[in-house]
Protein backbone atom coordinates (compact mmCIF):
# COMPACT_ATOMS: atom_id res chain seq x y z
CA UNK A 1 0.00 0.00 0.00
CA UNK A 2 2.80 2.43 0.58
CA UNK A 3 3.82 2.02 -2.94
CA UNK A 4 0.25 3.43 -3.85
CA UNK A 5 0.42 6.29 -1.87
CA UNK A 6 3.68 6.88 -3.05
CA UNK A 7 2.89 6.48 -6.72
CA UNK A 8 -0.18 8.76 -6.08
CA UNK A 9 2.26 11.49 -4.10
CA UNK A 10 4.76 11.30 -7.17
CA UNK A 11 1.57 11.39 -9.95
CA UNK A 12 0.41 14.71 -8.00
CA UNK A 13 3.64 16.36 -8.34
CA UNK A 14 4.40 15.48 -12.21
CA UNK A 15 4.32 18.66 -14.59
CA UNK A 16 1.21 17.44 -16.26
CA UNK A 17 -0.83 16.77 -13.40
CA UNK A 18 0.18 20.13 -12.05
CA UNK A 19 -0.88 21.84 -15.24
CA UNK A 20 -4.21 20.72 -15.54
CA UNK A 21 -4.48 21.40 -11.75
CA UNK A 22 -3.11 25.03 -13.36
CA UNK A 23 -6.36 25.16 -15.72
CA UNK A 24 -9.03 23.94 -13.44
CA UNK A 25 -8.05 26.79 -10.63
CA UNK A 26 -7.69 29.35 -13.20
CA UNK A 27 -11.12 28.70 -14.67
CA UNK A 28 -12.70 28.09 -11.42
CA UNK A 29 -11.01 31.82 -10.53
CA UNK A 30 -12.34 33.45 -13.47
CA UNK A 31 -9.23 34.23 -14.69
CA UNK A 32 -9.14 35.03 -18.92
CA UNK A 33 -6.39 32.48 -19.28
CA UNK A 34 -7.12 30.78 -22.48
CA UNK A 35 -5.67 28.35 -25.25
CA UNK A 36 -6.80 29.35 -28.29
CA UNK A 37 -8.96 26.99 -30.37
CA UNK A 38 -6.86 26.18 -33.49
CA UNK A 39 -3.92 25.61 -31.11
CA UNK A 40 -6.12 23.08 -29.12
CA UNK A 41 -7.20 21.35 -31.85
CA UNK A 42 -3.04 21.10 -33.10
CA UNK A 43 -2.30 19.82 -30.40
CA UNK A 44 -4.91 16.89 -30.02
CA UNK A 45 -3.72 15.81 -33.38
CA UNK A 46 -0.35 16.11 -32.51
CA UNK A 47 -0.95 13.52 -29.31
CA UNK A 48 -3.38 11.49 -31.53
CA UNK A 49 -0.10 11.06 -33.99
CA UNK A 50 2.45 10.33 -31.84
CA UNK A 51 0.53 7.85 -29.11
CA UNK A 52 -0.52 5.93 -32.34
CA UNK A 53 2.69 5.93 -34.67
CA UNK A 54 4.43 4.47 -31.32
CA UNK A 55 1.82 2.35 -30.63
CA UNK A 56 2.56 1.04 -34.80
CA UNK A 57 6.00 0.79 -33.98
CA UNK A 58 5.20 -0.95 -30.56
CA UNK A 59 3.54 -3.88 -33.16
CA UNK A 60 5.65 -4.06 -35.88
CA UNK A 61 8.86 -4.47 -33.16
CA UNK A 62 6.73 -7.60 -31.44
CA UNK A 63 4.11 -9.14 -33.87
CA UNK A 64 0.92 -10.33 -33.82
CA UNK A 65 -0.06 -13.16 -31.22
CA UNK A 66 -2.90 -14.53 -29.89
CA UNK A 67 -2.54 -12.41 -26.47
CA UNK A 68 -3.07 -9.25 -28.52
CA UNK A 69 -6.14 -10.59 -30.45
CA UNK A 70 -7.58 -11.39 -27.07
CA UNK A 71 -6.68 -8.10 -25.97
CA UNK A 72 -8.28 -5.87 -29.02
CA UNK A 73 -11.14 -8.54 -28.82
CA UNK A 74 -11.64 -7.73 -24.87
CA UNK A 75 -11.76 -4.00 -25.97
CA UNK A 76 -14.37 -4.04 -27.90
CA UNK A 77 -16.18 -5.98 -25.65
CA UNK A 78 -15.84 -4.08 -22.24
CA UNK A 79 -16.20 -0.84 -24.47
CA UNK A 80 -19.87 -2.20 -25.07
CA UNK A 81 -20.42 -3.98 -21.75
CA UNK A 82 -19.30 -1.04 -19.57
CA UNK A 83 -21.32 1.63 -21.64
CA UNK A 84 -25.16 -0.96 -20.52
CA UNK A 85 -23.80 -1.02 -17.36
CA UNK A 86 -23.51 2.58 -17.05
CA UNK A 87 -26.70 3.70 -18.88
CA UNK A 88 -28.45 1.13 -16.49
CA UNK A 89 -26.86 2.65 -13.47
CA UNK A 90 -27.80 6.14 -14.62
CA UNK A 91 -31.86 5.60 -15.65
CA UNK A 92 -31.87 3.91 -12.09
CA UNK A 93 -30.43 6.54 -9.95
CA UNK A 94 -30.84 9.51 -11.63
CA UNK A 95 -33.18 12.06 -13.14
CA UNK A 96 -31.50 12.51 -16.02
CA UNK A 97 -32.81 12.14 -20.03
CA UNK A 98 -32.85 8.92 -22.02
CA UNK A 99 -30.64 10.77 -24.39
CA UNK A 100 -28.27 12.60 -21.18
CA UNK A 101 -28.12 9.20 -20.07
CA UNK A 102 -27.23 7.28 -23.53
CA UNK A 103 -24.55 10.12 -23.80
CA UNK A 104 -22.99 10.33 -20.52
CA UNK A 105 -22.72 6.48 -21.07
CA UNK A 106 -21.02 7.04 -24.35
CA UNK A 107 -18.16 8.47 -22.74
CA UNK A 108 -17.53 6.06 -19.94
CA UNK A 109 -18.22 2.95 -22.47
CA UNK A 110 -15.39 4.92 -24.64
CA UNK A 111 -11.74 5.81 -23.06
CA UNK A 112 -9.48 9.33 -22.07
CA UNK A 113 -6.52 8.92 -24.06
CA UNK A 114 -4.58 11.20 -21.55
CA UNK A 115 -5.45 9.14 -18.62
CA UNK A 116 -3.92 6.54 -20.79
CA UNK A 117 -1.01 8.76 -21.43
CA UNK A 118 -0.77 9.34 -17.76
CA UNK A 119 -0.92 5.26 -16.25
CA UNK A 120 1.72 4.74 -18.96
CA UNK A 121 3.92 7.28 -17.96
CA UNK A 122 3.27 6.06 -14.24
CA UNK A 123 4.17 2.32 -14.93
CA UNK A 124 7.62 3.58 -16.47
CA UNK A 125 8.14 5.38 -13.23
CA UNK A 126 7.68 1.64 -11.47
CA UNK A 127 9.95 0.24 -14.11
CA UNK A 128 6.88 -1.90 -15.75
CA UNK A 129 6.94 -2.34 -19.48
CA UNK A 130 3.27 -2.75 -20.41
CA UNK A 131 2.86 -4.49 -23.91
CA UNK A 132 3.11 -1.80 -27.11
CA UNK A 133 0.22 -3.22 -28.51
CA UNK A 134 -2.06 -1.64 -26.00
CA UNK A 135 -2.65 1.86 -27.29
CA UNK A 136 -4.46 -0.46 -30.52
CA UNK A 137 -6.65 -1.43 -27.31
CA UNK A 138 -7.34 2.30 -27.00
CA UNK A 139 -7.86 2.72 -30.55
CA UNK A 140 -10.39 0.09 -30.77
CA UNK A 141 -12.60 0.77 -27.55
CA UNK A 142 -13.23 4.65 -28.81
CA UNK A 143 -15.75 3.72 -31.85
CA UNK A 144 -18.03 1.22 -29.97
CA UNK A 145 -19.44 3.20 -27.45
CA UNK A 146 -20.65 6.03 -29.81
CA UNK A 147 -22.63 3.61 -32.06
CA UNK A 148 -24.12 1.91 -28.45
CA UNK A 149 -25.05 5.30 -27.55
CA UNK A 150 -27.07 5.90 -30.66
CA UNK A 151 -28.71 2.55 -30.31
CA UNK A 152 -29.42 3.30 -26.44
CA UNK A 153 -31.15 6.89 -27.51
CA UNK A 154 -33.01 5.35 -30.23
CA UNK A 155 -36.29 4.95 -27.35
CA UNK A 156 -36.25 8.89 -27.82
CA UNK A 157 -36.55 8.58 -31.77
CA UNK A 158 -32.59 9.03 -32.89
CA UNK A 159 -32.68 7.09 -35.86
CA UNK A 160 -29.52 5.22 -36.95
CA UNK A 161 -28.85 7.10 -40.61
CA UNK A 162 -25.97 6.59 -42.68
CA UNK A 163 -25.16 10.08 -43.07
CA UNK A 164 -24.61 9.93 -39.25
CA UNK A 165 -22.52 6.55 -38.75
CA UNK A 166 -20.19 7.85 -41.69
CA UNK A 167 -19.82 10.90 -39.94
CA UNK A 168 -19.19 8.99 -36.13
CA UNK A 169 -16.87 6.12 -38.35
CA UNK A 170 -14.43 9.31 -39.93
CA UNK A 171 -14.51 11.56 -36.97
CA UNK A 172 -10.80 13.15 -36.66
CA UNK A 173 -9.48 11.38 -33.75
CA UNK A 174 -10.25 8.29 -34.41
CA UNK A 175 -8.88 8.85 -38.13
CA UNK A 176 -5.57 9.87 -36.95
CA UNK A 177 -5.36 7.77 -34.30
CA UNK A 178 -5.90 4.63 -36.47
CA UNK A 179 -4.08 6.18 -39.38
CA UNK A 180 -0.87 7.02 -37.72
CA UNK A 181 -1.12 3.30 -35.78
CA UNK A 182 -1.29 1.81 -39.22
CA UNK A 183 1.40 4.08 -40.40
CA UNK A 184 3.78 2.92 -37.61
CA UNK A 185 3.10 -0.67 -37.91
CA UNK A 186 4.59 -0.18 -41.47
CA UNK A 187 7.71 2.17 -41.27
CA UNK A 188 8.58 1.09 -37.84
CA UNK A 189 11.68 1.47 -35.77
CA UNK A 190 13.15 3.45 -38.83
CA UNK A 191 10.77 5.46 -39.29
CA UNK A 192 10.60 5.90 -35.88
CA UNK A 193 14.11 7.42 -35.82
CA UNK A 194 13.50 9.51 -38.73
CA UNK A 195 11.16 11.41 -36.63
CA UNK A 196 11.91 11.05 -33.45
CA UNK A 197 12.93 14.91 -32.80
CA UNK A 198 9.21 15.46 -33.61
CA UNK A 199 7.36 12.36 -32.18
CA UNK A 200 9.44 11.78 -28.74
CA UNK A 201 11.46 15.03 -27.64
CA UNK A 202 8.62 17.62 -27.66
CA UNK A 203 5.93 15.07 -26.20
CA UNK A 204 5.86 15.82 -22.94
CA UNK A 205 5.75 19.58 -23.24
CA UNK A 206 2.87 19.75 -25.21
CA UNK A 207 1.35 17.03 -23.41
CA UNK A 208 1.37 20.03 -20.56
CA UNK A 209 -0.02 22.28 -22.48
CA UNK A 210 -2.71 20.02 -23.47
CA UNK A 211 -3.82 19.13 -19.93
CA UNK A 212 -3.43 23.13 -18.64
CA UNK A 213 -6.19 23.62 -21.94
CA UNK A 214 -8.64 20.20 -20.08
CA UNK A 215 -8.13 22.08 -16.48
CA UNK A 216 -9.77 25.31 -18.10
CA UNK A 217 -12.48 23.59 -19.94
CA UNK A 218 -12.95 21.34 -16.59
CA UNK A 219 -13.46 24.43 -14.91
CA UNK A 220 -15.64 26.38 -16.47
CA UNK A 221 -17.80 23.30 -17.40
CA UNK A 222 -17.86 22.55 -13.99
CA UNK A 223 -19.40 26.35 -13.32
CA UNK A 224 -21.87 25.64 -16.73
CA UNK A 225 -23.33 22.70 -15.62
CA UNK A 226 -23.63 23.09 -11.03
CA UNK A 227 -27.22 23.07 -11.50
CA UNK A 228 -27.58 19.42 -13.25
CA UNK A 229 -24.80 18.01 -10.82
CA UNK A 230 -26.82 16.25 -8.24
CA UNK A 231 -25.28 13.96 -6.00
CA UNK A 232 -26.32 11.17 -7.63
CA UNK A 233 -24.60 12.41 -10.66
CA UNK A 234 -21.75 13.49 -9.04
CA UNK A 235 -21.28 10.13 -7.09
CA UNK A 236 -21.69 8.10 -10.71
CA UNK A 237 -18.67 10.27 -12.16
CA UNK A 238 -16.32 8.54 -8.82
CA UNK A 239 -17.97 4.80 -8.55
CA UNK A 240 -18.30 3.78 -12.10
CA UNK A 241 -14.36 4.07 -12.75
CA UNK A 242 -13.87 1.52 -10.19
CA UNK A 243 -16.52 -0.51 -11.71
CA UNK A 244 -14.79 -0.35 -15.04
CA UNK A 245 -11.19 -1.16 -13.56
CA UNK A 246 -12.77 -3.83 -12.00
CA UNK A 247 -13.62 -5.73 -15.35
CA UNK A 248 -10.75 -4.30 -16.62
CA UNK A 249 -8.22 -5.94 -14.14
CA UNK A 250 -10.10 -9.28 -14.66
CA UNK A 251 -10.30 -9.26 -18.41
CA UNK A 252 -6.48 -7.77 -17.85
CA UNK A 253 -5.52 -11.12 -16.10
CA UNK A 254 -7.60 -13.43 -17.69
CA UNK A 255 -5.79 -13.10 -21.02
CA UNK A 256 -2.30 -13.10 -19.99
CA UNK A 257 -1.13 -9.73 -20.11
CA UNK A 258 1.71 -8.57 -18.26
CA UNK A 259 1.10 -6.30 -14.97
CA UNK A 260 2.06 -3.36 -16.96
CA UNK A 261 -0.68 -4.52 -19.11
CA UNK A 262 -3.31 -5.49 -16.82
CA UNK A 263 -2.75 -2.12 -15.25
CA UNK A 264 -3.20 -0.17 -18.69
CA UNK A 265 -6.73 -2.45 -19.39
CA UNK A 266 -7.95 -1.59 -16.11
CA UNK A 267 -6.94 2.16 -16.74
CA UNK A 268 -8.47 2.69 -20.20
CA UNK A 269 -11.46 0.72 -18.99
CA UNK A 270 -12.16 3.02 -15.72
CA UNK A 271 -11.45 6.19 -17.63
CA UNK A 272 -13.99 8.29 -19.58
CA UNK A 273 -13.76 9.90 -23.49
CA UNK A 274 -13.56 13.77 -23.34
CA UNK A 275 -12.10 14.23 -26.66
CA UNK A 276 -13.43 11.47 -29.01
CA UNK A 277 -17.14 11.42 -27.74
CA UNK A 278 -18.16 14.79 -27.10
CA UNK A 279 -17.43 15.79 -30.55
CA UNK A 280 -19.38 12.57 -31.96
CA UNK A 281 -22.56 13.50 -29.74
CA UNK A 282 -22.92 17.02 -30.51
CA UNK A 283 -22.89 16.10 -34.05
CA UNK A 284 -25.26 12.30 -33.55
CA UNK A 285 -27.46 13.47 -30.10
CA UNK A 286 -27.24 17.32 -30.64
CA UNK A 287 -30.46 16.87 -27.80
CA UNK A 288 -27.84 15.84 -25.18
CA UNK A 289 -26.58 18.37 -23.11
CA UNK A 290 -22.48 18.96 -22.65
CA UNK A 291 -22.71 21.08 -19.89
CA UNK A 292 -23.79 17.46 -17.88
CA UNK A 293 -21.72 14.74 -19.63
CA UNK A 294 -17.75 16.67 -20.57
CA UNK A 295 -17.88 18.19 -16.80
CA UNK A 296 -18.93 14.79 -15.32
CA UNK A 297 -16.24 12.93 -17.62
CA UNK A 298 -13.50 15.89 -17.46
CA UNK A 299 -13.92 17.76 -14.23
CA UNK A 300 -14.72 14.46 -12.16
CA UNK A 301 -13.79 11.10 -13.41
CA UNK A 302 -10.66 12.51 -15.07
CA UNK A 303 -9.40 13.79 -12.04
CA UNK A 304 -9.91 11.19 -9.66
CA UNK A 305 -7.92 8.41 -12.34
CA UNK A 306 -5.49 11.00 -12.42
CA UNK A 307 -4.97 11.67 -8.08
CA UNK A 308 -5.97 7.84 -6.71
CA UNK A 309 -7.28 5.67 -9.17
CA UNK A 310 -4.05 4.67 -11.86
CA UNK A 311 -2.09 4.14 -8.73
CA UNK A 312 -4.87 1.99 -7.41
CA UNK A 313 -4.65 0.08 -10.38
CA UNK A 314 -1.30 -0.21 -10.98
CA UNK A 315 -1.09 -1.57 -7.41
CA UNK A 316 -4.12 -4.27 -7.85
CA UNK A 317 -2.68 -5.38 -11.44
CA UNK A 318 0.46 -6.03 -9.34
CA UNK A 319 -1.18 -7.98 -7.18
CA UNK A 320 -3.66 -10.30 -9.88
CA UNK A 321 -0.04 -10.77 -11.39
CA UNK A 322 1.90 -12.09 -8.41
CA UNK A 323 4.32 -9.10 -8.83
CA UNK A 324 3.02 -6.56 -5.87
CA UNK A 325 4.59 -3.71 -5.97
Amino acid sequence: MESVLGLAVSNLTSPMILFFLLGLLAALGRSDLNVPEAVAKGMSLYLMMAIGFKGGVGIAEHGVDVTMVLALLSGIVLSAVLQLIAFALLSATTALSRVDAAAVAAHYGSISIVTFLAASQSLQAVLLEPESYMVAVAAVMETPAIFVALWLARGNGIRLDAATLREVALNGSIVILTGAFFIGAISGTEGLKEISPFIIAPFKGVLCLFLLDMGLIAGRGLKEGRGSFTMPVMAFGLYMPLIGAALGLLSGWSIGLSTGGIALMATLSASASYIAVPAAMRLALPEAKPSIYLPLSLGITFPFNLRIGIPLYIYLAGILSGGAL
